[in-house]
């Protein structure tokens, strides 16, 4: 591993060559590229620096030991004791770092939030998802476009799909992908009683083109006239489109701009991720129940969090996370939750990658 991170350091020192070149910074296209990779492998960098710190202080510390001053000698112990604690915690660290990544992670999602179980309430509520994830995406300086809307009159969405470009998008969100449950009293409870709803947000990576390909041959395209909310007619035009995917029988709809050019390729986009994510998740199913159990999926079927306003706590029942601060998390601070999921998926993945042979940890970063 040791030789491995030797390489990554190597591959760092010559990126800031290769961005400080000025024929490198006159093209946009190929700084943009070697920038993106610096920025991948500077986190490793930093540990490995570190952990090669650590590991000349050990060794120094191991001449001191002989030292036949018994105070410094003492002293070196200590040192040593505290060195191996830091040494191993560095190990473990950069062990996950050096798992493979998935290839998804630097895409930008169709971010797809569906009223579940609870009618109106559930609906309200998918407009609170919505709206935090929103604002979560703002605190990162990501853009966010809605591709598809089905509002109620309350305020609430039956249905909303976002697309959220920006860095990473995917690596934050993906494991955001499951039944999200509410329990609160609702407006409508005259009583007061606690009612539970549920909501399903389903994380897909965008595809590009070649991702996924589209035979036109294989595809219904129909168009209709808009409508909003209760029936209400939004234009007088047949705008709106409906894409049908005839091998996978997925249907898309798309009514938001009044161009039907523009509908259509919303439409298209928004098929694209979901083709790209039937893919991934006909993948996952030919996965061991071994490795699955171990890595994780992103299989949507179960329930993954509880949002429970009496008591203000949010609960993820994946790694039996409680915290206290629901209408933070509600505002889009959603920092500990995503990192806390993020440390324990790497974790699980670690765990099953040490039952293989050791290079598979190994990432080639050339």
């Amino acid at each position: 591993m040791y030789e491995k991170l030797k390489e990554v350091d190597q591959r760092f020192v010559h990126l800031e060559q290769l961005m400080s070149d000025p024929e490198i910074i006159s093209d946009r296209d190929a700084y943009q590229k070697y920038s993106r990779e610096h920025a991948d492998l500077s986190k490793i960098v930093m540990r490995f620096r570190k952990y090669s710190r650590v590991l000349q202080e050990l060794a120094e510390s191991g001449d001191l030991i002989q030292d036949s001053d018994p105070e410094i000698k003492e002293l070196a112990k200590e040192e040593m004791k505290t060195l191996e604690v830091e040494k191993e915690r560095l190990e473990e660290e950069l062990k996950c770092l050096l798992l493979p990544k998935d290839p998804n992670d630097t895409k930008d999602v169709l971010l797809e939030i569906r009223a579940g179980t609870g009618g109106e309430e559930a609906a309200l509520f998918a407009g609170d998802l919505f709206r935090m994830y929103n604002r979560y995406s703002e605190n990162k300086g990501w853009q966010v476009e809605i591709m598809g809307q089905n509002p109620t009159g309350s305020g609430g969405f039956k249905e909303v799909i976002s697309l959220v470009r920006g860095q990473g998008v995917y690596s934050q969100f993906k494991y955001e992908s499951g039944i999200h449950r509410v329990q609160r009293v609702p407006t409508t409870e005259t009583q007061g009683r606690i009612h539970t709803s549920a909501v399903t947000v389903a994380v897909l990576p965008e595809a590009d083109e070649v991702d996924v390909e589209i035979d036109p041959s294989e595809i219904r395209i129909d168009v209709f006239r808009s409508t909003g909310p209760g029936g209400q007619s939004v234009n007088t035009t047949d705008s709106a489109v409906r894409i049908t995917h005839l091998p996978s029988g997925l249907v898309v709809s798309c009514q938001d701009e009044k161009s039907q050019h523009k509908n259509k390729a919303k439409a298209l986009k928004v098929l694209r991720a979901r083709l790209l994510d039937k893919i991934i998740q006909e993948q996952n199913e030919k996965i061991s129940a071994e490795r699955k159990s171990q890595v994780g999926t992103g299989d949507r079927s179960g329930r993954i969090r509880t949002y429970n306003f009496p008591q203000g706590r949010v609960t993820d029942h994946r790694i039996g996370l409680t915290l206290y601060k629901l209408e933070a998390i509600l505002q889009g601070d959603l920092e500990e939750l995503i990192d806390e999921l993020t440390t324990y998926f790497q974790t699980q993945a670690l765990k099953y990658a040490e039952t293989e042979t050791a290079p598979r940890l190994a990432m080639d970063h050339s």
